[in-house]
Protein backbone atom coordinates (compact mmCIF):
# COMPACT_ATOMS: atom_id res chain seq x y z
CA UNK A 1 0.00 0.00 0.00
CA UNK A 2 3.18 2.22 0.81
CA UNK A 3 4.16 2.14 -2.39
CA UNK A 4 1.00 2.63 -4.59
CA UNK A 5 0.81 5.80 -2.04
CA UNK A 6 3.96 7.06 -3.04
CA UNK A 7 2.96 6.39 -6.75
CA UNK A 8 -0.37 8.51 -5.99
CA UNK A 9 1.50 11.06 -4.30
CA UNK A 10 4.04 11.70 -7.03
CA UNK A 11 1.29 11.75 -9.34
CA UNK A 12 -0.36 14.46 -7.46
CA UNK A 13 2.87 16.52 -7.52
CA UNK A 14 2.38 16.45 -10.99
CA UNK A 15 -0.69 17.13 -11.51
CA UNK A 16 -0.83 20.11 -9.23
CA UNK A 17 2.22 21.55 -11.65
CA UNK A 18 0.43 20.66 -14.63
CA UNK A 19 -2.38 22.88 -13.62
CA UNK A 20 -0.51 25.64 -12.31
CA UNK A 21 1.42 25.46 -15.24
CA UNK A 22 -1.67 24.82 -18.11
CA UNK A 23 -4.56 26.89 -15.99
CA UNK A 24 -5.51 30.27 -14.83
CA UNK A 25 -7.76 32.15 -12.55
CA UNK A 26 -10.61 29.82 -10.84
CA UNK A 27 -9.54 26.51 -12.18
CA UNK A 28 -5.81 26.99 -11.06
CA UNK A 29 -7.01 28.01 -7.74
CA UNK A 30 -9.44 25.54 -6.46
CA UNK A 31 -8.40 22.67 -8.31
CA UNK A 32 -4.69 23.46 -6.67
CA UNK A 33 -6.91 23.13 -3.43
CA UNK A 34 -8.09 20.17 -4.12
CA UNK A 35 -4.95 18.52 -4.78
CA UNK A 36 -3.67 19.69 -1.75
CA UNK A 37 -5.66 17.71 0.39
CA UNK A 38 -5.41 15.06 -2.18
CA UNK A 39 -1.55 14.69 -1.23
CA UNK A 40 -2.25 15.50 2.37
CA UNK A 41 -4.82 12.10 2.32
CA UNK A 42 -1.97 10.66 0.20
CA UNK A 43 0.57 11.42 2.99
CA UNK A 44 -1.90 10.32 5.94
CA UNK A 45 -2.09 6.99 3.66
CA UNK A 46 1.57 5.91 3.39
CA UNK A 47 1.93 6.92 7.75
CA UNK A 48 -1.03 4.65 8.35
CA UNK A 49 -1.39 1.99 5.55
CA UNK A 50 -3.87 -0.03 7.07
CA UNK A 51 -6.72 3.43 8.27
CA UNK A 52 -9.80 3.14 6.52
CA UNK A 53 -10.95 5.57 4.61
CA UNK A 54 -13.29 7.61 6.22
CA UNK A 55 -10.82 8.47 8.84
CA UNK A 56 -8.16 9.09 6.13
CA UNK A 57 -10.58 11.25 4.58
CA UNK A 58 -11.22 13.19 8.06
CA UNK A 59 -7.68 13.51 8.81
CA UNK A 60 -6.86 15.19 5.64
CA UNK A 61 -9.63 17.49 5.76
CA UNK A 62 -9.11 18.70 8.93
CA UNK A 63 -4.52 18.95 8.47
CA UNK A 64 -6.20 21.02 5.19
CA UNK A 65 -8.73 22.48 7.50
CA UNK A 66 -5.95 23.51 9.71
CA UNK A 67 -3.64 25.57 7.49
CA UNK A 68 -6.21 27.36 6.15
CA UNK A 69 -7.66 28.60 9.54
CA UNK A 70 -3.96 29.02 10.65
CA UNK A 71 -3.72 31.78 7.94
CA UNK A 72 -5.88 34.05 9.46
CA UNK A 73 -2.80 34.65 12.45
CA UNK A 74 -0.89 36.18 9.42
CA UNK A 75 2.03 34.31 9.97
CA UNK A 76 1.85 31.96 6.73
CA UNK A 77 1.46 35.00 5.09
CA UNK A 78 5.00 36.38 6.45
CA UNK A 79 6.83 33.32 6.07
CA UNK A 80 5.17 33.08 2.73
CA UNK A 81 6.82 36.31 1.52
CA UNK A 82 10.55 34.64 2.23
CA UNK A 83 9.89 31.58 1.21
CA UNK A 84 8.70 29.45 -1.82
CA UNK A 85 8.34 26.62 0.72
CA UNK A 86 5.95 27.72 2.66
CA UNK A 87 3.71 29.58 0.27
CA UNK A 88 3.42 26.20 -1.19
CA UNK A 89 2.96 23.93 2.33
CA UNK A 90 1.37 27.29 4.22
CA UNK A 91 -0.75 29.91 1.37
CA UNK A 92 -1.04 33.48 2.77
CA UNK A 93 -4.37 34.32 2.61
CA UNK A 94 -7.34 33.00 4.27
CA UNK A 95 -10.12 32.61 1.45
CA UNK A 96 -13.41 30.83 2.80
CA UNK A 97 -14.30 28.68 -0.84
CA UNK A 98 -10.93 26.82 -0.07
CA UNK A 99 -12.38 24.88 2.58
CA UNK A 100 -15.36 23.62 0.10
CA UNK A 101 -12.35 22.43 -2.10
CA UNK A 102 -10.41 20.95 0.75
CA UNK A 103 -13.75 19.51 1.23
CA UNK A 104 -14.08 18.01 -2.22
CA UNK A 105 -10.39 16.73 -2.32
CA UNK A 106 -10.98 14.17 0.83
CA UNK A 107 -14.44 12.95 -0.76
CA UNK A 108 -13.04 12.20 -4.31
CA UNK A 109 -9.84 10.49 -2.09
CA UNK A 110 -12.65 8.99 0.02
CA UNK A 111 -14.38 7.46 -3.09
CA UNK A 112 -11.00 5.91 -4.65
CA UNK A 113 -10.11 4.54 -1.88
CA UNK A 114 -12.98 2.76 -0.58
CA UNK A 115 -12.97 1.37 -4.27
CA UNK A 116 -9.77 -0.12 -4.27
CA UNK A 117 -10.44 -1.03 -0.64
CA UNK A 118 -13.60 -3.18 -1.80
CA UNK A 119 -11.80 -4.68 -4.87
CA UNK A 120 -8.85 -5.92 -3.03
CA UNK A 121 -11.46 -7.44 -0.69
CA UNK A 122 -12.90 -8.88 -3.32
CA UNK A 123 -10.13 -9.77 -4.94
CA UNK A 124 -8.95 -12.07 -1.28
CA UNK A 125 -12.47 -13.78 -1.42
CA UNK A 126 -11.90 -15.02 -4.71
CA UNK A 127 -8.80 -16.69 -4.61
CA UNK A 128 -9.22 -17.95 -0.87
CA UNK A 129 -7.07 -15.28 0.80
CA UNK A 130 -7.94 -14.54 4.47
CA UNK A 131 -8.77 -11.08 5.06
Amino acid sequence: MRWGAAAAGLLTVVAGLGLRTAATGVVAKYGGDALYTVLVYVLVVMVAPRIRPGRAAVAALLVSWGVEFFQLTGLPARWSAESTAARLVLGSTFNVPDLLWYAAGAGGCWAVHQCLVRGRGRMRSTTGEES
